[in-house]
């Protein structure tokens, strides 16, 4: 146990520096857009906050194992390069059971990983397609407010407004046209006032009118009809809204049931980002490995470039499920299934490596 401690201190002391370092440099570099988008008039200043946090967690899914990739490597390869690791192995420690220690503390930080990528990111991808699909409404309402005819988007309306009441999000003054080439119609509707539009992700937009008449012109002069309201409520085609299907959005569990290639895709990724959690800590143990008087830099581009090996072969898997090249099994398996293969030739390297490391000892 005092050694599991000690272990982990040395490990999180750099894990936690780091990680709070790239959450700063990101929430930074959000803050930026956001603000940006705010500053346009698209967006208020608690929505672009909100977004910020949300975008932030979404990250956390990637800045998480690479943070505690490098911290082990720090870590580890300071404790060599201290004689520390000689101590322990002195004391009667063996490499495995240094092993064993990272492997407990890897747990944990895997654990936290694939609870945000199975749960937490989807989360924050509702929670921002729903305030940026707020935030159209409200730009769109101000954009709709000159007085001017107006086509809008995603539809064949046309529409303009005397008058706009912000606060309720009411247009005052209604007038709205729509031509029906094929059936030789043309609809108008004439309103008091009308919420419009409200935007929900996954359905139409949705218009309703307060007061006032519906007149469906018939252009072959056979018969028109004029429609007196109180209330009319009218479901607008757009294209774009029954397009809402966001995987990221998606429950995980909704994913396991889809037979979608990017469905698969999606659920495998976020599946085995644990697992490539724990694989790479793992991985980082036998790299950090070094001489007193070893130049560090060996060991850290060997293992950058492992890093950005299992990101690409990842990347490119993930793109072949999608596209339909790459089978559902093994999938993003396959790759994690090269990681645990280095894992085990860096821990039990090839006879003919020791063969040459013991000569080269004597």
């Amino acid at each position: 146990m005092i050694v599991d401690r000690y272990i982990s201190l040395e490990i999180l002391r750099p894990f936690v520096s780091g990680l709070g370092l790239l959450i700063l440099v990101f929430i930074g570099y959000s803050a930026s857009v956001q603000l940006g988008l705010a500053a346009q008039g698209k967006l208020d200043m608690l929505t672009a906050f909100k977004l910020v946090g949300l975008n932030t967690l979404v990250t956390l899914e990637v800045l998480l194992p690479s943070a505690f990739f490098f911290s082990v490597l720090a870590a580890i390869g300071r404790m060599y390069r201290d004689a520390e690791m000689n101590a322990l192995y002195a004391a009667g420690l063996s490499r495995t059971r240094i092993l064993e220690a990272v492997f407990k503390l890897a747990v944990v930080v895997a654990i936290v990983t694939g609870v945000v990528s199975m749960l937490g990111r989807p989360w924050a991808y509702r929670e921002s397609y729903r305030l940026e699909a707020e935030a159209a409404a409200q730009f769109d309402l101000k954009k709709m407010s000159a007085g001017e005819f107006v086509n809008m988007e995603g539809s064949d309306y046309t529409f303009i407004a005397q008058g706009l009441d912000l606060d309720r999000g009411l247009h005052k003054g209604i007038f709205m046209q729509k031509h029906y080439p094929g059936k030789g119609r043309e609809e108008i509707i004439i309103a008091e006032s009308a919420a419009l539009p409200t935007l929900n992700p996954g359905q139409a937009l949705t218009a309703e009118f307060h007061n006032g008449y519906n007149y469906l012109l018939d252009k072959r002069e056979r018969q028109d009809i004029t429609l007196q309201f109180k209330r009319m409520e009218v479901h607008l085609a757009n294209e774009e809204a029954r397009e809402q299907y966001r995987r990221k959005a998606e429950t995980t569990l909704t994913l396991s049931r889809s037979a979608e290639p990017k469905d698969i895709a999606e659920y495998q990724w976020r599946i085995t980002t644990p697992i490539a959690t724990l694989l790479l800590a793992l991985v980082a143990v036998p790299l950090g490995r070094t001489a007193p008087r070893e130049s560090r830099l060996r060991s850290f581009f060997v293992a950058l470039g492992i890093y950005i090996g299992l990101l690409s072969l990842t990347a490119v898997m993930r793109t072949g499920i999608e596209q339909g090249t790459v089978p559902r099994f093994p999938g993003l398996w396959a790759a994690h299934a090269v990681v645990l293969v280095i894992l085990v030739l860096l821990v039990n390297p090839p006879r003919w490596r020791r063969r040459q490391k013991q000569a080269a000892a004597t």
